[in-house]
């Protein structure tokens, strides 16, 4: 069977995606972006894949999100992509942003894990490889690497961008003290760090606590989030209970040690909140990291374009009350 041809929306960019600028750059990002981590690699259907691609791309989500090791199988994530881009999205590669990283194991032997040079320059190569890509537009070193020196990881970094690999880099998930070696030596070196990525959510504000959205927004990086959902915990799917389908119930990155009495009680008191301003438990979520103009973007994952569509009506209602936001604390401090 012959595929039609694509052809997206021509109100891609009038469908209500808002952009945000990543810190001091000239990039706009979708306040939403989609992340290929799960349900984009070897265990779902390509259709499925693209299916979901060309949905987020009809509504203006023009930023895909990648790592060398996604899938769940290692690289598949990428290689899906890179169909992509052979099937469909070609000629429309400058209007994508497309990042990938490495940093986490990939391959055996001590070559394929953490932050030397000749892994993050070898798993580049490979990325592009797999994504048929000359070039990313961000690639992010994924994790500090305590044993290498991080000057090697950052130079490596901006030899990427000199040798016309990648056109921006990033960090992900470094300690607040190696961030800020990070960000003053990439900024020597006139390849300043364009995006930060850590995981935050209403359950997770280590990014607040640790210092280290103060410091990136200081260093004028933008900063973008993962697991805004806290992989699924701050949707409906867990209000009364693990159901049998579930990456809880399978107790693989989210356990079930977590859902007591206690985080229950939390989340059907922030659903109920969530119901009365019009929104879903997820939809809330995203509004609430949204709502502050430090986060450039959110990094949504998805099983389905209805998922994807529910997170972007969260784009209709970032204003909270100051008795609204109270009353998230409240809830939180249960």
């Amino acid at each position: 069977m012959i595929e039609p041809v694509y052809n997206p929306s021509p109100t891609r960019y009038d469908a209500g995606m808002i952009y945000r600028r990543a810190g001091r750059s000239g990039i706009q990002l979708p306040m939403l972006s989609l992340g290929l981590w799960h349900n984009f690699g070897s265990h779902q259907t390509f259709s499925k894949v693209r299916e979901m691609a060309h949905y987020a791309f009809d509504r203006g989500i023009v930023h895909f999100d990648l790592a060398n090791n996604y899938g769940p199988e290692y690289g598949t994530a990428e290689e899906n992509f890179g169909r992509l881009m052979e099937t469909s999205f070609r000629p429309y590669r400058d209007e994508l942003f497309v990042s990938s990283k490495a940093g986490y194991d990939m391959w055996p032997g001590p070559y394929g894990n953490w932050g030397s040079r000749k892994y993050l320059m070898a798993s580049l190569d490979q990325s592009l490889r797999r994504m048929k890509l000359d070039y990313v537009d961000l690639f992010y070193s994924h994790r500090y690497d305590p044993a290498t020196p991080l000057e090697e990881t950052l130079q490596a970094l901006v030899d990427i961008v000199r040798g016309g690999k990648a056109l921006y880099v990033g960090l992900s998930r470094y300690p607040l003290e190696a961030a800020r070696f990070a960000f003053d030596y990439l900024a020597a070196r006139d390849v300043p760090c364009l995006l930060f990525q850590d995981r935050y959510n209403l359950l997770d504000r280590t990014p607040v606590e640790s210092g280290v959205l103060d410091l990136a927004t200081a260093a004028g990086s933008g900063f973008i989030v993962f697991s805004p959902l806290a992989q699924g915990l701050l949707t409906n799917r867990y209000l009364n209970g693990i159901p049998a389908d579930s990456r809880m119930a399978e107790d693989r990155t989210l356990h079930r040690d977590i859902l007591d009495e206690t985080m229950l009680r939390r989340l059907r008191g922030l659903d109920a909140l969530a119901g009365e301003r019009g929104q879903t438990l997820a939809e809330m979520s995203l509004s609430w990291l949204l709502r502050d103009e430090r986060i450039t973007s959110v990094i949504i994952g998805a099983s389905s374009t209805a998922q994807i569509e529910d997170n972007l009506r969260a784009l209709q209602r970032l204003d909270f009350s100051p008795e609204e936001l109270t009353r998230i604390e409240t809830l939180l401090q249960l």
